[in-house]
Parts: structure tokens; C-alpha cells; sequence
């Protein structure tokens, strides 16, 4: 029998590590599974089984998914669910259910875990749900139906001989329908297993492009130490390690693959000190240059001889995503949440201080105990961090979650669909709410894009603080229509000109220089931006760039790999620009890079912005002045 392991991921960069750990764990650990080769799919012989995986993206059509679905003629389809899939899960269940009634459905993941029997309530098609953690759940349920454990009921026959459905009543951490259009019943809850027990699933070769261009998740525990009570993992009393040695070896399989990026999934990566340091440790002796290692953290528990460590490693080798989520101490002891703001910002400051490591800082809007005045102190406290990435999201009240036991007396309205978000609170109008959707788009396009950094420190001065800054900056794109035109991201240079020179209109030209040189640190733009200043004295000026390039094909001082390489000073000019600029230099103190600070106020000077060498963290050129012509 053939088993299909569908996930429906948000998008195609994504990957669904889930299907895939069900699938080696039953492989590894079932008697009757054979590893059989796609092109050889559907030889296994009576009394063993197959399992394939089907991936598709909640952006491809409907229909497709469906005749995809119908086409790999399974003889059992189990379901990956999510909030951000599940509406589009539901809907191909129903329709499933009519191509292919005879063909048992299981669902399984966080999104139908809480609340099963109103799942199969909702899909009368579905034959049950696994609930939690679901290696060993599977690896019982599709020997069950491979018919090597047997069957448990006297009327119920193999699902192969005569279609009814095996009763799976012994099998610990099912919701599971006694028969077709039956009723509903739960099994007893499965014992966790030990996490080394798990198989490293990236090693198989069956499918050599699974993970081709796309974000590798890994685990080396599971389970939180914290009971925050908007988060699924708090129920998970427990944290459970990989073995140390264990998750070496698989690292170094990636590092050996040389994959741009791994992303750690474990809830709160240095909740153990011993294990993260080992970790840490050896990322930092075997390093290869390439990879880059995602974690989410708690900074303020980092400990001296962490902080030393990450200090110390090469630029881009780690990212660290940090929940700070607010810092009203009101909001934290609602949420059950234990934090030390000034220890974490102490800290976040010293990990920036190496600018090495991409430093991601989380606020979530619509928690209790905070309003409008208290969101716009959180936000500023993070802000003055000046993380690589500001994240603001909105708090989404989860099945399973504490937080959805106590909604209704914290008067929070959400949305009855995934994801589940915050209408409204106690403290938070619906209209706050909007206000804050649209400060975060604004957040996104100006400041997480990276696209801004020297432009940004200037104009935030002129206003009481950076949220306001923001605020102003979103009511300006409603009054001008600009949310409903989606702007090019050239056109946002020149949206955002058009708001700094109404706040602050004497500095017009310190901003059309400050837009250009961001531009131009990002992106070798030949067509001269509409916003930037007029090329001043242009003959000369040109004739100054051009003697630049002539000079450094014969003497290279800035330019001597190009040389190298046999560029000439044409060519050399096309793979590089230099911009022309004149500015008080001093109103850029706060930016990141200093380019800007090593020239005298007022001054005429020359950047150089060479493209083929970008600092790892925000992918800038590197920048050097002119040096004075010979």
C-alpha cells in the first residue's frame, strides 16, 4: 500500500521538515516500509508499504493541487496542518473525499492537535487525527494499514482486501472515526520520545532536489523551558536534547553541502548553556565560509562566555532572533513571560558592537495589559537597539494556548479563521490595531529592508520618537494613496523624499544626497535616480571620475583585484559607480558604515562603491573616498 504525505507550505522557499522526519522515523523503525526509489513506486509487495511525499505552496492553484493529489492514486493520504494552511488543507479534504471516498485521510500538526473531534466534526470525509508529536503515531498507523499489526476489530477487515477501514483503537494519540461516517474517538496520549531517536532525514538521496533552493530547518531539541501563554510550546513541559555528538555530525553534512542557510527550530536555543557553547563551538572551528546558522534565543540569559564567543565569529556566520515581544512589565507577568529588558538590551548592545551577527528583535501588538502609549514605549525601547530586523507582528490567540483560555476575560476579540489575529483587546481599539498594521508595513519597507540606513538616523530626529516617526510616515502613504499602489521599491526612495522635505523642508538637499547614497550602496543603478541632486560642476566632476578609473589601471589603489583580472578602466567603470556628494556630515553620526564621517563638513568628495565585495550582514557595497588624484 502506498501512503501520501502532502504538506501545503507558505511558500516555495519553505520546506516541511515534518512529513519528512515521519517518513524516515517509519522507514528506519517499520518492519513492513520499504524505501522504495520514485521511479520504481507502487512494486512494494503485499504486507509492506510505501510512503511518498507531495509538497506543493498555498500559492498554487487550487485545482492543480487537487488533480496532483488525484493522480498519485493513493491508497492513504496523511495531511500536514497548520494556521497558515489550513483553510486551503480543509478544502482539498472535502474534495478529496468525493474523488476517492474509498481512500482513508489523516491530518495531523498544531492547527488540528487541540481540537480533533471538531476537526473530524468539520471533515466527515477524514478518518482521524494525530495528535502531537507524530513519528511514532505514523509508523503505527501505516503498518496498521499495511496490515502487519492486526487489525483490532472482528468486522473490520485489511483496507486493501475489502476497503473497510483498520480500527486503530490501540494506537496512543489518535482521534480516529470507528468506521466510515461514524463516531469520533480518542486514544490515550503518547509518551514523548527521546530525541536521538529521530533520523536525520537530509541524507537520503531519493529525492536529491527536495531541498534545492530552499531553507533547511534542523532541531536539536524540542520543547520550551518557558510557559508563555501565547505559545504552543508552553505546553510542552519538557525540553529534550540531540545528543551533542549527534547533531555535529549532521551539521557538518551541511557545511559539507555548503547550504547558504540553517535554520534551528528549537524554541529557545540557549535554554541550555552547555549545549549551546558545544554548538557554538563548533560552527565557529568549521566554519566554511558559506553557511549561514539561524537561532531563536533568549538574550537575556546570554551568559560572558557566550557573548565572547559570538563576538569573535565570522560576520554572517550566525543570525539570532530574539523575542522581546514588549517591555510594559505589566504585559510580561500577564503573559507569564520571565524577562530582563535591561539585561537584554545590555546584551543586544554588545552583540552589535562586533557587526557580525544579524541581530532580529520581535514586538508582538495585542497583548494584555498594553495599550496604545504603552506599544509606542515598547516599540521605541526596541528601536533604540537599532536591531538588523524590527519584526512587529500581532498576537494570534492559538487552539491549545492559555492565552485562549483567558481571551474573553482579557476582552480580546480575534478572528474566528486562522491565523487567529487580534481584532481587539481591552487596552487596543480595532482602529489602534489598523494603525499599527499600517506602522508595520512602514516598518518593513523603510527600516527592516536595510534600504535606509543613512537616511533614517537624519530624519527620525525630527520628531519625539521613532514610532511617531513611522506614524507619520504611514498617514502619509494613506493620504497620498500609496498603500493601494504598491510603490516600486525605486519609487519608495522618492515617496520618502517627498515626506522628509514636507516635515523638514530647509534640508531637502542633505536628503536627496543622503537617498542617493543609499541607493547606490545597494544597487549599481546606471539610470540616474530622479531623486538625487544635480550633478554639480559635471564636466568636472566627470572628468574627475574618469581619470579615476584611467589611474587605477596603471597604479590601482581602491581597484587592484580588477586589475588583476584584466578590467580596464571602462570596464571597471560599469562594475562599480562613483557619486559625487557635498553634505554636513556631521547629521550622520548615528548611521551605520561612517563613510560619510571621514570628510570635512561641506567638502567635495568622491565615494567609490564597489559591488563584488558587500558586507555579509545587510549586502552593501563597500565604499571608500576618492583618494586625491595623482
Amino acid at each position: 500500500m502506498r501512503f501520501l504525505l502532502v504538506a501545503i507550505n507558505a511558500k516555495y522557499i519553505h520546506s516541511n521538515p515534518a512529513v519528512y522526519s515521519l517518513r524516515a522515523y517509519a522507514e528506519r523503525f517499520g518492519p513492513a516500509l520499504s524505501a522504495v526509489p520514485a521511479a520504481s513506486r507502487g512494486a512494494a509487495q503485499a504486507g509492506q508499504a510505501e510512503i511518498e511525499i507531495a509538497e506543493y505552496t498555498i500559492n498554487q492553484p487550487f485545482w492543480e493541487i487537487l488533480a496532483g493529489l488525484y493522480g498519485k492514486k493513493p491508497d492513504a493520504v496523511g495531511f500536514s496542518c497548520y494556521i497558515w494552511n489550513r483553510e486551503p488543507v480543509f478544502a482539498l479534504v472535502r474534495e478529496f473525499g468525493k474523488l476517492l471516498p474509498h481512500v482513508p485521510v489523516w491530518l495531523g500538526g498544531p492547527e488540528v492537535s487541540y481540537d480533533p473531534e471538531e476537526t473530524l466534526s468539520a471533515l466527515p470525509s477524514a478518518a482521524g487525527v494525530m495528535i502531537g508529536e507524530g513519528e511514532e503515531t505514523f509508523r503505527e498507523l501505516i503498518e496498521l494499514y499495511a496490515g502487519v499489526r492486526p487489525s483490532l476489530s472482528e468486522e473490520t477487515g485489511s483496507l486493501l482486501t475489502d476497503g473497510l477501514w483498520p480500527d486503530p483503537k490501540e494506537i496512543r494519540g489518535i482521534a480516529f472515526r470507528t468506521h466510515p461516517g461514524g463516531g469520533v474517538r480518542r486514544t490515550p496520549e503518547r509518551p514523548l520520545l527521546p530525541l536521538d531517536r529521530i533520523p536525520f532525514f537530509y541524507e537520503e538521496d531519493r529525492e536529491p532536489d527536495a531541498f534545492r533552493n530552499r531553507i533547511i530547518y534542523y532541531e536539536s531539541s524540542r520543547g520550551c523551558p518557558y510557559r508563555c501563554s501565547y505559545c504552543l510550546s508552553s505546553i510542552d513541559k519538557t525540553v529534550r536534547f540531540r545528543d551533542a555528538a549527534r547533531v555535529k555530525k549532521e551539521l557538518q553534512f551541511f557545511l559539507d553541502k555548503r547550504v547558504p542557510q540553517v535554520k534551528f527550530v528549537d524554541r529557545t536555543f540557549n535554554c541550555s548553556h552547555s549545549h549551546a557553547m558545544e554548538i557554538w563551538r563548533y560552527l565557529r572551528e568549521h566554519d566554511n565560509g558559506v553557511t549561514n546558522f539561524h537561532f531563536e534565543i533568549a538574550a537575556d540569559i546570554l551568559t560572558e562566555e557566550e557573548l565572547e564567543l559570538l563576538s569573535g565569529l565570522r560576520p554572517g556566520l550566525l543570525q539570532l532572533e530574539i523575542g522581546v515581544q514588549t517591555t510594559n512589565p505589566d504585559t510580561l507577568r500577564a503573559i507569564r513571560r520571565p524577562a530582563d529588558w535591561t539585561r537584554l538590551a545590555e546584551n543586544v548592545r554588545r552583540l552589535r558592537q562586533g557587526r557580525n551577527i544579524h541581530i532580529h528583535l520581535d514586538l508582538i501588538a495585542g497583548l494584555p495589559e498594553e495599550d496604545m502609549e504603552s506599544f509606542r514605549r515598547s516599540f521605541d525601547d526596541v528601536y533604540a537597539c537599532r536591531p538588523d530586523q524590527l519584526q512587529l507582528g500581532f498576537l494570534k490567540v492559538l487552539k491549545g494556548s492559555h492565552m485562549k483560555e483567558m481571551a474573553a476575560g482579557y476582552g480580546i476579540g480575534y478572528t474566528d479563521f486562522p491565523p487567529y489575529e487580534v481584532l481587539f483587546t481591552r487596552w487596543l481599539s480595532y482602529s489602534d490595531v489598523l494603525t499599527l498594521k499600517r506602522v508595520e508595513e512602514m516598518v518593513e519597507l523603510y527600516y527592516n529592508s536595510a534600504q535606509f540606513t543613512h537616511t533614517l538616523p537624519v530624519l527620525e530626529k525630527r520628531f519625539v520618537s521613532p514610532f511617531s516617526m513611522f506614524q507619520r510616515l504611514a498617514e502619509f502613504y494613506e493620504e497620498k494613496g500609496l498603500f493601494r499602489q504598491s510603490p516600486s521599491r525605486t519609487y519608495r526612495y522618492q515617496a520618502l523624499l517627498d515626506f522628509a522635505v514636507r516635515e523638514d523642508p530647509k534640508r531637502e538637499a542633505l536628503y536627496r544626497e543622503l537617498l542617493t547614497f543609499d541607493l547606490y550602496l545597494r544597487e549599481n543603478a546606471k539610470s540616474r535616480p530622479s531623486f538625487a541632486p544635480p550633478f554639480r560642476q559635471e564636466e568636472a566632476a566627470r572628468e574627475r571620475i574618469a581619470r579615476f578609473y584611467r589611474e587605477e589601471e596603471s597604479k590601482p589603489r581602491l581597484l587592484a583585484a580588477y586589475v588583476r583580472e584584466g578590467c580596464d578602466g571602462r570596464q571597471m567603470s560599469r562594475m562599480t559607480h562613483v557619486e559625487c556628494f557635498r553634505f554636513p556630515v556631521w547629521e550622520t553620526e548615528d548611521a551605520e558604515g561612517g563613510i560619510l564621517r571621514e570628510c570635512e563638513a561641506g567638502e567635495v568628495f568622491y565615494v567609490l562603491f564597489d559591488y563584488r565585495e558587500r558586507e555579509p550582514l545587510h549586502r552593501q557595497a563597500r565604499t571608500a573616498v576618492l583618494p586625491p588624484a595623482r
